[in-house]
């Protein structure tokens, strides 16, 4: 009359891990396709450095004002489009308020934007009494060789 019907009277002390698992593969599919959509800006085809000079950390800040020129005819800041005349206005209203060594500009250019238009877009943004101009290059991977 005393015997327990099913199994033993011991306790269990093994751990479930399942629920676990579950959670961690569900974790991992939403960083898997939140990470694309945290890359800022225009996606822009950057040329090669030829020397690695030592990278500049504000460039991937929130704050730091990247023009983003991708092909002959447009001007992106962020992920917003700008034509050529607008661009020094954008630029100005970003810069407010930053003291003068924290005025910089970074520009991405595509390999096959013509020469002239980065030209243009400094001489918009020296317009705007900004004196230093960043360009972005990609970095040369270790035993790459320049083209």
């Amino acid at each position: 009359m005393g015997a327990s019907v099913g199994g033993t009277s011991e306790y269990n002390s093994d751990i479930n891990v399942t629920p676990m698992v579950d959670v961690m593969l569900v974790l991992l599919i939403i960083f898997m396709i939140v990470t694309p959509l945290l890359q800022q800006g225009v996606s822009v085809n950057l040329p090669r450095d030829m020397a690695s000079p030592d990278e500049d950390a504000d460039i991937a800040k929130d704050t730091s004002v990247i023009v983003a020129i991708p092909d002959n005819s447009n001007f992106y800041i962020g992920k917003e489009q700008y034509p050529l005349d607008a661009l020094g206005d954008v630029i100005k209203k970003r810069m407010e308020g930053k003291t003068p060594e924290k005025r910089i500009v970074y520009i991405k250019s595509g390999v096959d934007v013509d020469y002239g238009r980065v030209v243009q877009a400094i001489e918009t943004i020296r317009k705007q009494d900004i004196d230093k101009v960043g360009l972005v290059a990609d970095k040369r991977k270790g035993g790459e060789q320049p083209k």
